[in-house]
Parts: C-alpha cells; sequence; structure tokens
C-alpha cells in the first residue's frame, strides 16, 4: 500500500486504455504514486470510473480533488468519452489526448500511414527513448503482441503485429472441439505425455519460438544495434524462457505518459 500524502500538491493522472486492460497511474513530478488497472468495458460510465478510483485513491492516502492534470492514451475509442468525462467532471482538467494533431510527441515517426499507428506504439517508443536513450526493439505483450523499432534519436520506424497469446489460445480451444482452456505458464519440458501439457508446451514454446524468430530478423533487416525490451502483462513469463530480451519494463507505457505530458505543458 502506497502511504505518500498528496495534500497541496497538483499532481498527474496518467491514463492507458488497452483493448484488454486500462491503466490509471498517478504522479507527483517524476514520482509514481500509484498505479491501478481494471478491465477495459465501453459502457462504463464516468460516474463509475470516479467511485472506483476514489476508494483506490483512498487506500493510498491520495484524492481525485488533488489530480488536476491528466494525459490519455486510448486504442478503444468508444472508452474516450467516459475517461475524458470522468477527468472534467471530478478532476476538472481536460486530458492531453495522446494521437490529437496538436499533441507533440517529441519523436519523428517513419511510416507510411503515421495516423494508423497505435497510440500506445508511440508512447512506448517514447518512454523507451527517455529511459535508455538508444536503439530498441520493444515487445508488448497484450492482447495483440507487437514488436517496434526505436531509432537511436528516438524515432518510431516501424514494426509487427502478431495474434496475441491470450488470443491465439481462444481461438485453439474455439476451433477444437476438444480441446480445454488452459494456462500460461512455462513447461518444465517440450515433449508432453498429455492434452493439457502438449497445448501449454506449443503455446509457451512456440510463442518463444515466434519472439525469437522475428526479434533477430528485425535485428538483421534493421542493421543497427539495439537493446530489447519487453512490457505486458507476460513479459516477465516469456523473458524466463530466452536470452534474446534485455530487460522487462512494465512501467514503460506510463513513464512514456509522462514524457509526453511535460513535452506539451511545457509548451503551454
Amino acid at each position: 500500500m502506497f502511504t505518500f500524502q498528496a495534500q497541496g500538491k497538483i499532481m498527474l493522472l496518467a491514463i492507458d486504455v488497452g483493448n484488454t486492460n486500462t491503466v490509471f497511474a498517478v504522479y507527483r513530478d517524476e514520482e509514481l504514486c500509484g498505479q491501478w488497472r481494471a478491465a477495459t468495458d465501453p459502457l462504463r460510465t464516468a460516474d463509475e470510473y470516479a467511485v472506483w478510483l476514489n476508494q483506490l485513491f483512498k487506500e493510498s492516502n491520495l484524492s481525485l480533488r488533488y489530480i488536476k492534470s491528466s494525459i490519455l492514451s486510448t486504442v478503444v475509442p468508444q472508452c474516450q468519452y467516459a475517461v475524458v468525462d470522468m477527468c472534467e467532471r471530478y478532476c476538472s482538467c481536460t486530458p492531453i489526448n495522446v494521437g490529437d494533431e496538436n499533441v507533440n510527441l517529441g519523436i519523428n515517426i517513419h511510416v507510411d500511414r503515421p495516423w494508423e499507428v497505435g497510440a500506445d506504439r508511440l508512447v512506448n517508443a517514447v518512454g523507451a527513448h527517455k529511459t535508455y536513450d538508444k536503439a530498441a526493439i520493444i515487445i508488448d505483450f497484450g492482447t495483440a503482441t507487437t514488436f517496434d523499432v526505436v531509432g537511436t534519436d528516438g524515432s518510431y520506424e516501424g514494426g509487427v503485429i502478431a495474434p496475441g497469446v491470450n488470443l491465439s489460445l481462444e481461438a485453439l480451444h474455439q476451433a477444437a472441439a476438444q480441446l480445454p482452456r488452459v494456462a500460461i505458464r512455462k513447461p518444465n519440458r517440450v515433449i508432453a505425455r498429455e492434452t493439457v501439457t502438449a497445448m501449454e508446451a506449443g503455446v509457451y514454446w512456440g510463442y518463444l519460438g515466434l519472439i525469437e524468430g522475428i526479434v533477430s530478423r528485425m535485428q538483421e533487416e534493421y542493421n543497427i544495434p539495439t537493446m530489447v525490451i519487453a512490457t505486458g502483462g507476460l513479459a516477465s513469463l516469456f523473458s524466463n524462457g530466452t536470452s534474446i530480451i534485455n530487460t522487462v519494463d512494465l512501467d514503460l507505457t506510463i513513464r512514456g505518459l509522462l514524457e509526453i505530458y511535460k513535452l506539451n505543458s511545457d509548451q503551454n
């Protein structure tokens, strides 16, 4: 439990709305004071967000009334109105919306259709550049698993989108009548002797093969030394099975939002 007292402090609420989960984080300057996660639900109202957040804030000795600035990244447009409405009504601020034309990301986007790149991928690029200051490949384990290249100057160079692990498992279960749902874990062996462990081995070792294959080919094609950063819910699990991942950074997206907020608030 966080015990930070925020009396008299103006704080930032950073919000990352993903396809599966929505993350709320509170910063005071550079200090992360709290972070919470909820299932993404387009039907959730501003009032529901506020009640849920306020209860969690109380557990950390925080209050919504201390929030005077906010920033939002979303890949689910249906959720945007409720989140913005919550910020305006309960925090008296309109969030900076990553993806708006007037929002400066501080990086160049070297792809053919920059408007099609998910806001979360660009935020990750900003977070990686500000944190590590070197060329990188970012693997983000979400509903889809994305592989994104960040140049030495922080530029977004493009990437790969692959089906997420849970999405693949669900498709396997739905398409094959006799195959059950299984947990995602690291099996002790590859050659299994019954159905469940065979599926677990296929998902884990098969996905590791996908990760290693894509990263190796990206590094060969890009032809510049890159560090490999993993983020997202399953990053720690898969990083334990391969040496190709250099570091796991679960706060990469939230830190990227902080950096974008700082850049744009300085310009106002």
